[in-house]
């Protein structure tokens, strides 16, 4: 009887036993299959991670540097015509003598308003380290940087010498600052020599003077006298070339300036557009 009683115990033993390591069995395939299960999801995350940053990459990548093509040229009487089919009424803001004390101040009125300029430099206002910063920030915010002398002198009362000084070493400073040479050039007072149109060609510039201007003229240092003089005057036309300067009524006037080019059908003109040498 006992006999028996062992060869049944045994046999529950061994059944038992083949249960424990039938369910290990399973425990371990599912463990397994758990292990497979994360790796393939662990594989998709990583594929899709890769993905997104190849789509954000793709979408942070800079716009096409390529310059414009020119699509102006500058006229004898200082104004511009466009070739082919380009829009012929717009007009072009310049400011010279910056940046004095409202520099900054206008390009940022300027770049709110969506109007285009040239910024017209003297050296005395860059000398200082807040000048030259003054410069960077114009520069910065998109717009060309043109060379009006070092010291605003008048040209013809200067030898070759200081002529060259005054273009030449204007060229080089902003260079310094910037890190890039002018591409447009005026004289004070609208003043050139056979020498500076000379340097103006040696130095890849485009020789500029204006169609009209009118803050310097006391009857006019004036917001509102400004603003509706420079909209209103009978020399506006096609391909203006407007002279303004660092002023404090210049300043104040221009949002109602460039409203009034616009209201009157005028496309303000982008320097990147004009040919230059």
């Amino acid at each position: 009887m006992k006999k028996w009683v062992g060869i049944v115990l045994l046999v529950l033993l061994l059944a038992a036993c083949d249960g424990a390591s039938s369910i290990s069995k399973q425990e371990e395939e599912s463990n397994e299959e758990k292990k497979t299960e994360q790796s393939e999801k662990n594989k998709e995350n990583e594929n899709t991670k890769k993905e997104e940053e190849q789509k954000d990459n793709k979408t942070t990548e800079p716009a096409s540097t390529t310059p414009e093509q020119p699509q102006y040229q500058l006229t004898g009487n200082w104004s511009f015509e466009p070739f082919g089919d380009a829009n012929p009424k717009v007009a072009l803001i310049t400011i010279d003598d910056a940046p004095d004390n409202h520099g900054v101040e206008m390009a940022k009125t300027l770049k709110d308003l969506d109007a285009p300029a040239i910024f017209f430099v003297n050296g005395h206002f860059i000398d200082t380290p807040e000048g030259a910063e003054e410069l960077k920030k114009i520069h910065e915010m998109g717009f060309p940087i043109g060379n009006h002398t070092y010291s605003h002198s008048s040209l013809p009362d200067l030898s070759q010498e200081e002529q060259k000084e005054e273009i030449i070493g204007l060229n080089d400073r902003i260079e310094e600052i910037i890190g890039e040479r002018p591409k447009f050039f005026r004289a004070p007072f609208g003043q050139n020599t056979e020498y500076s149109k000379q340097l103006a060609v040696e130095e890849n510039m485009l020789l500029m003077n204006w169609t009209y201007g009118y803050d310097w003229n006391q009857e006019y240092m004036d917001a509102t006298k400004l603003a509706d003089i420079m909209v209103n005057t009978d020399l506006l036309g096609n391909g203006a070339n407007l002279l303004m300067h660092d002023r404090e009524w210049t300043a104040k006037a221009l949002p109602d300036i460039v409203q009034g080019l616009k209201d009157k059908g005028y496309e303000l003109l982008d320097p990147a557009l004009i040919k230059t040498p």
